[in-house]
């Protein structure tokens, strides 16, 4: 039996009963009430005068208001989960946060439910989640995407990329527009999660080969491999890897988890850019946006860092070290 908190009315008719001289139980009976909710009540909101109504439902709303959760947020702190919530992040992210840089900090359960309670409210703060309903994938069936000549499986790519502990190793995939007319490549370096987006008019392997160097020729010298899936869209394969001078690796087909961290990276730019969405009205301030705030979140991957802090930090070390050298 799902439990209910008494009402005013509930009360008023517990003291008229208890006037009358009626017992716990035979209340409890009348009211169709658990005898046990019966004395509680009387146990927890009984004053010196005895039990009042009105004073009972004012003790009992009181009790409940100091252990409502989100009572126990500061202004301070719901005021900078609110601003944060409004760029994207998630609820683990700004606990995270908090505490990695030692302000007074909120679990990300409390900040949940704050979230659904403002929900219920009528508030807007659940647009900000991630995942807003349940999500099927389909596996399986025939492969549909042809052939790619002179791939090289990623079974061949040396182990420290699996590691992490290398930087310069990205995966590159596409999100597709509505209609599948338009798309986004998006590369992101593994160490540092660092995200890198392009939009592209078709899904065609020219246009897809060329997002690609552009978006990586600023970062050659830290390019030591690339990986992406099977789709045709990367079958222009060995021009990038020319123009990049890198290795570059298939993963297996119907396997992204080969690719963890890219179609990690996918589902969160789905935040800005739908399903639903048309991609030919896409802007470049709006693809410019959305990568500077997956580059400026704390991810808690890497300590609570953000991909911009850790990705510098790679890249000047990287410099500093050819100077040296020289």
């Amino acid at each position: 039996m799902n439990y209910t908190h008494l009402t005013q009315d509930e009360r008023y008719q517990i003291a008229i009963l208890i006037k009358a001289g009626h017992k716990q139980s035979e209340i409890a009976r009348v009211m169709n009430r658990p005898p046990c909710t019966i004395s509680r009540e009387l146990r927890r909101n009984r004053g010196q005068r005895g039990y009042r109504p009105k004073q009972a439902h004012e003790l009992s709303r009181a009790r409940m208001r100091a252990c409502d959760n989100g009572r126990r947020v500061s202004t301070e702190t719901w005021a900078f989960a609110e601003t944060k919530l409004a760029e994207l992040w998630s609820p683990e992210q700004i606990s995270g946060y908090l505490k990695a840089h030692g302000q007074p900090g909120v679990s990300h359960e409390t900040l949940y439910q704050r979230i659904y309670a403002d929900r219920r409210a009528g508030g807007t703060l659940h647009r900000a989640l991630r995942c807003q309903k349940a999500r099927r994938k389909r596996y399986g069936g025939r492969d549909r995407r042809g052939t790619i000549l002179n791939q090289v499986s990623i079974e061949q790519r040396p182990a420290i990329v699996d590691s992490r502990k290398r930087f310069g190793d990205w995966e590159a995939d596409l999100v597709i527009g509505a209609g599948h007319q338009q798309a986004l490549v998006t590369l992101n370096e593994r160490k540092s999660r660092y995200a890198l987006i392009a939009h592209v008019p078709a899904k065609t392997a020219a246009a897809v080969s060329t997002a690609m160097v552009s978006l990586l020729t600023p970062f050659a010298a830290c390019v030591h491999t690339l990986t992406t899936d099977n789709g045709k869209e990367f079958a222009e394969h060995e021009r990038i890897a020319r123009a990049l001078d890198t290795d570059f690796y298939f993963a297996h087909p119907y396997a992204s988890w080969e690719r963890g961290a890219n179609e990690n990276m996918n589902g969160l730019i789905r935040q800005f850019f739908p399903k639903k969405l048309r991609f030919d009205s896409i802007t470049p301030h709006q693809v410019t946006f959305a990568m500077h705030n997956l580059n400026h979140r704390p991810r808690k991957c890497l300590g609570f860092k953000t991909p911009h802090e850790v990705f510098m930090k790679q890249l000047h070390s990287r410099h500093n070290a050819v100077a040296l050298q020289t």
